[in-house]
């Protein structure tokens, strides 16, 4: 099954990417490997739009690069390229690269549960055009928030999951998922992913959470953050590993709060705090501004 969705907002953004890519650089610093990898763009006549670059130690450390540029007839000269930067990334300095043509956008599944502030507001982002990526469906293990997706014209798959055996509604999120996505956000989606799953489905995974953790586990967090008299309330958006809760960090943020705030205000301010942090980790990721490193991550923001 393939299933795309490609909201009018996004196909301005791919008018406005046609003919750049971005290029992906890592791996061990070298004196040299900026004047390559230009050289190569150079002699195809590629004019870059922009580049940033990070090495961790310039003697011996880890280098870290990424460039976007223009080229006219970008996709016919693909294969050129990617022949010229093996010889020169590849076998000449044994980097690893990612070379995308930003024209086509990436494709996320969005998972969710009951709370839809996280999922409308990516929805809205969506179509307003913010979010340079295709939505080829919502997938939620509650009907709850099944018109408010389908009001914006994104297919709804209702996959429950009760019970501690989740191997029946995982095997059909991977069906669902299969050769229809680029990567996958868990818009508080209030389920715990196997390793399995997450090894099967092949793609990153993003999710979003409270910045309590790990003092106050469980439900109610706010309320349990309103009886210890916390005076800041944060988010944070990160990849999915095996180890819950642990994956490299792409983007937090938290907001200043103080005794007059009730339970029910910190709540509404978290998800503000949540609904900023977790539209700026999926915007970074589709744009290809992070780069992970083991459990820690490059972020070009």
């Amino acid at each position: 099954m393939t299933v795309t969705q490609t909201a009018p907002g996004t196909a301005r953004k791919n008018m406005e990417a046609a003919h750049q890519a971005s290029l992906i650089v890592q791996g061990a610093d070298a004196t040299g490997i900026v004047a390559a990898l230009t050289s190569v763009l150079g002699k195809h006549g590629a004019n870059i739009v922009s580049l940033d670059q990070y090495s961790d130690n310039p003697q011996g450390g880890a280098f870290f690069q990424r460039t976007v540029f223009s080229l006219n007839g970008l996709q016919a000269v693909l294969p050129e390229l990617r022949a010229d930067f093996d010889a020169e990334l590849v076998d000449r300095y044994g980097l690893t690269y990612t070379l995308r043509d930003l024209s086509v956008p990436k494709r996320v599944a969005i998972f969710a549960s009951k709370s839809d502030h996280c999922l409308l507001d990516l929805l809205w982002r969506h179509r307003q055009g913010q979010l340079p990526v295709s939505i080829p469906m919502v997938i939620s293990n509650h009907p709850d928030v099944a018109e408010e997706v389908r009001g914006f014209g994104i297919p709804f798959f209702h996959v429950p999951s009760m019970g501690a055996d989740k191997s029946a509604a995982e095997a059909e999120h991977l069906r669902l998922l299969k050769d229809n996505v680029d990567f996958v956000v868990l818009a508080r989606y209030m389920q715990i992913l196997s390793g399995g799953f997450i090894e099967k489905a092949g793609v990153p995974i993003i999710n979003i959470h409270h910045s309590f953790l790990p003092a106050f586990i469980g439900a109610g967090p706010y309320a349990k953050a309103k009886e210890r008299g916390v005076k800041l309330v944060g988010a944070t958006a990160h990849y999915v590993t095996e180890d819950l809760d642990e994956g490299p960090i792409i983007e937090q943020d938290v907001v200043r709060v103080s005794h007059s705030d009730t339970a029910a205000d910190l709540t509404r301010r978290g998800a503000d705090v949540e609904r900023a942090v977790l539209s700026r980790a999926v915007l970074w990721h589709a744009e290809d501004r992070v780069i992970r490193d083991g459990n820690h991550t490059i972020v070009f923001a």
